[in-house]
């Protein structure tokens, strides 16, 4: 999966070492990419070579028997999956993000646990969204009525569970009165039910189908936090960093995009509106196709290197539990400037790609459209009109991201802290 054209991109000789085992991987999970796409096979086998190999371990630190990857060699590697099949990077969304949690936990006892876990093999999904009328979660933690037992038990339905159908453990956020509460459930628990019932047109390997718990015990040692329900629900770092996959992600389509640009022209030796054999390579309108999608293709990259340095910035302080900072709002603001542009050049070479080829191009055979409907999948995740709103009320105002969310923060802490009051003057 290397490209002749782009420079080395600074890997340490540590992770170099590991990309080069990773490679051949890659390049098998791009040969097999088609037919999974047509016949609608889900990736295991190539979610266990990679886990296999040490993937999922990227970012755990050596001395838990990781490879300790700094975020800008992270993110290049994940562009290169993305680039072989979307399909994986999305897959392993959750399971990153959790281990960045860890990091942020220093060497505390239950990060090392989970973060050993990491090393040996283990893969984490997520189950957070729900099909509600507001905001909210009706997914329950509740004391187990034993208390002996030194557990809770867990009750709720998930939608949008990316990455469970692979996962041995799914992270899963629940309610407990006024406390929002992330547990970590073993795929295997009694009650645990995975359906792979995404009907979304694109990114359909991704196993983001529903998921049910039903009277799951959960032991004390598998509760990750708890925080106030009224509490914000995320931090900078990790919404830079959510957003950040989405962009490596795209970023890989571009690149599939220009390869299968060019695979697809160099042996044509037909040129629509020329008599004889023409060599479709040496046209120049065509020239000026596969011109472009180069272009747009180096952009994405170029973007996603500029944000994950951003966020590398903020690296050592999230590794000693700071939560937010200048530095952090910087990479978190140059994210979603990025996704306006990253979005819009992704899905602009996968409409251009049909441009070298007519109708030769649309067989179903060769599955060019996967690219559009997948980045067109990915670009909906996060909406690009309201995070460009956004972006011009910080310009203008110097309004803050989620702002919204910490007012209402900031109301609720302080009808609690009046109710408080009164009681206290009761």
């Amino acid at each position: 999966m290397t490209d002749p054209l782009r420079p080395s991109h600074g890997f340490s000789p540590r992770i170099e070492a590991l990309a080069q085992t990773l490679r051949p991987i890659f390049a098998r999970i791009a040969s097999e990419s088609i037919n999974r796409e047509h016949e609608r096979v889900l990736a295991h086998d190539a979610v266990r070579c990679l886990l296999d190999a040490g993937f999922g371990a990227l970012r755990v630190p050596v001395r838990y028997g990781g490879s300790g990857a700094s975020l800008p060699e992270t993110f290049r590697l994940l562009e290169e999956l993305a680039e072989a099949d979307s399909n994986l990077p999305q897959i392993f969304r959750a399971h990153f993000a959790f281990v960045e949690g860890q990091l942020h936990r220093g060497d505390s006892p239950q990060a090392v646990r989970w973060l050993e876990q990491v090393a040996r093999g283990a893969l984490f999904g997520a189950a957070m969204a729900e099909l509600t009328d507001s905001t909210g979660t009706t997914t329950t933690l509740r004391p187990h009525p034993d208390a002996s037992k030194a557990s809770w038990i867990l009750d709720g339905t998930k939608y949008y569970s990316t990455g469970t159908l692979y996962a041995s453990w799914i992270v899963a956020v629940a309610t407990d009165g006024a406390d929002r509460i992330h547990v970590a459930v073993p795929v295997t628990a009694h009650g645990v039910t995975r359906v792979d019932d995404w009907d979304g047109f694109g990114q359909r390997l991704t196993g983001s189908g529903t998921t049910r718990f039903e009277n799951v015990i959960v032991p004390d040692e598998n509760v990750l936090s708890r925080v106030p329900i009224d509490a914000f629900p995320t931090n900078e770092y990790l919404t830079t960093y959510y957003q950040l996959f989405h962009l490596a992600t795209l970023a890989g389509i571009g690149r599939a995009i220009l390869r299968d640009a060019v695979a697809f022209v160099r042996p044509r030796t037909r040129t629509f509106g020329v008599p004889g054999q023409v060599a479709q390579r040496h046209d120049p309108l065509v020239q000026g196709v596969v011109g472009r999608l180069s272009a747009l293709s180096f952009s994405a990259d170029t973007l996603v290197e500029k944000v994950a340095w951003a966020l590398e910035d903020t690296s050592a302080q999230w590794a000693a539990g700071v939560d937010g900072g200048p530095a952090f709002e910087v990479a978190q603001v140059q994210a979603y400037q990025a996704q306006q542009i990253v979005a819009g050049q992704v899905l602009e070479a996968a409409n251009l790609l049909f441009e070298v080829g007519g109708a030769s191009a649309t067989s179903e055979a060769r599955r060019l459209d996967r690219h559009w409907r997948n980045a067109r999948t990915l670009a909906s995740h996060n909406p690009l009109i309201q995070r460009q709103r956004e972006l011009g009320d910080f310009a203008l105002n110097g309004t803050a991201f989620g702002s919204r969310w910490r007012e209402r923060t900031d109301v609720a802490r302080e009808g609690a802290t009046n109710a408080t009051r009164r009681e206290q003057a009761a």
